[in-house]
C-alpha cells in the first residue's frame, strides 16, 4: 500500500499517500471516516482547487504546478497535479496521484531541529506556501523564455513560424496558470480559520497575489509581443509588395510597348523600318530610366 507515516510523535502524526488505489481510499475511510465523496476528488484529475469542512475534518484540495510538458494544454490538469491535505485535530493527511515536489520538499524539512515543535496546521501552511513557490519559479521560467523569443524576433534567429507557435505556448500556459491561483483564492482565504497566526496567513496571502501579478502581468506582455510579432510580420509582407509594386512600374510601359509589336497586323509601317527595332528597344530604356528617377524622387 501506497500509505506512509512521513512523521510521529506525542503530540500528532502526518501520513501521505501517494497513487491511492480504491482499496487505500477505502482504509481511509473506515480508518479516519473520511467522506467517501471528499477522498474521490484527490484522485479525479480534473478537480477545481477548492476548501470542505466536513465535521471535523477540514479538506484542502491545491493544485501544484508540475514540472511535466505536456503537448496539449487544454485543461489545468495538463500544467498542474493536485495535492489533497486532510486535517484533524492531531492528525494530517496528504493524498496526491502523482509524485509532488511539495511533499518531496518537506519530508527533508521536517526532521530539521527547527521544526521540533510544528503544529499539523503549520505543515498545512508550509505545504501551501511551497506550492505557490511552484508557480512563481514558473511564472520565472516562463518570462525567460519570453525574453528568449523577444530577442529571437528582433535578431530574427529563427523562422516565424517557429516563434508564432512558441508565444502561443507560452500565452496558453501563462493563461491556465492564472486560472489555477485566480480560483485558488477560496482555500487560501480558509487557512485564516486554521490555529495560525494573522502574520503567517498574510505572508501565504501576500504570496498568492504577488504570483497572481506576475501572470497577469506575463500575460500581458505575451499579447503585446504576439501583438508587434504580427505588426511586424504584416510590415514585412507590405515591403515585399512595395518591392513588386515598383518592378511592376518598371515593366508595365514595356510590356505594352511589346505587346503592340508582337501583334500580327500586315500594315504597321514601323516594322518596314531598319532601324525599328533599336529604336524600340531605346525607348524602352528612356521609359525604364524616367520610372527609375522618379521612384528615385519619390524615395520609394
Amino acid at each position: 500500500m501506497p500509505i506512509e507515516i512521513i512523521y510521529r510523535n506525542e503530540h500528532w502524526e502526518w501520513i501521505d499517500v501517494e497513487a491511492p488505489t480504491q482499496e487505500d481510499l477505502n482504509f481511509l475511510h473506515e480508518r479516519y471516516n473520511i467522506n467517501t465523496l471528499l477522498l474521490e476528488d484527490t484522485i479525479d484529475p480534473n478537480h477545481l482547487p477548492k476548501f470542505e469542512q466536513d465535521n471535523a475534518v477540514k479538506f484542502f484540495l491545491m493544485r501544484e504546478n508540475t514540472e511535466l510538458e505536456r503537448t496539449n494544454l487544454n485543461t489545468i490538469s495538463d500544467i498542474s497535479t493536485k495535492l489533497g491535505i486532510f486535517l484533524f485535530q492531531n492528525i494530517i493527511i496528504t493524498v496526491h496521484r502523482m509524485k509532488n515536489r511539495s511533499i518531496y520538499e518537506f519530508k527533508k524539512e521536517i526532521v530539521l531541529p527547527e521544526h521540533e515543535s510544528i503544529t499539523t496546521d503549520r505543515i498545512a501552511l508550509k505545504l501551501a506556501l511551497k506550492v505557490m513557490k511552484s508557480f512563481d519559479e514558473e511564472s520565472q521560467n516562463l518570462m525567460e523564455t519570453m525574453d528568449n523569443i523577444e530577442n529571437e524576433i528582433f535578431l530574427k534567429t529563427t523562422n516565424n513560424s517557429n516563434q508564432i507557435r512558441r508565444l502561443y505556448k507560452l500565452k496558453r500556459k501563462s493563461g491556465l496558470n492564472a486560472r489555477i491561483l485566480n480560483i485558488s483564492t477560496d482555500w487560501i482565504d480558509k487557512f485564516k480559520t486554521l490555529n495560525l497566526s494573522d502574520t503567517e496567513v498574510s505572508d501565504l496571502k501576500d504570496k498568492h497575489k504577488d504570483v497572481i501579478a506576475d501572470f497577469e502581468h506575463l500575460n500581458a506582455q505575451v499579447t503585446n509581443l504576439i501583438s508587434m510579432f504580427l505588426a511586424m510580420s504584416d510590415q514585412k509582407a507590405n515591403q515585399v509588395m512595395k518591392v513588386l509594386a515598383i518592378y511592376s512600374m518598371y515593366f508595365f510601359p514595356i510590356t505594352f510597348i511589346a505587346g503592340i509589336y508582337g501583334m500580327n497586323f500586315e500594315n504597321m509601317p514601323e516594322l518596314q523600318q531598319p532601324i525599328g527595332y533599336f529604336l524600340t528597344l531605346g525607348l524602352m530604356g528612356f521609359i525604364t530610366l524616367l520610372t527609375f528617377i522618379y521612384v528615385r524622387r519619390k524615395r520609394w
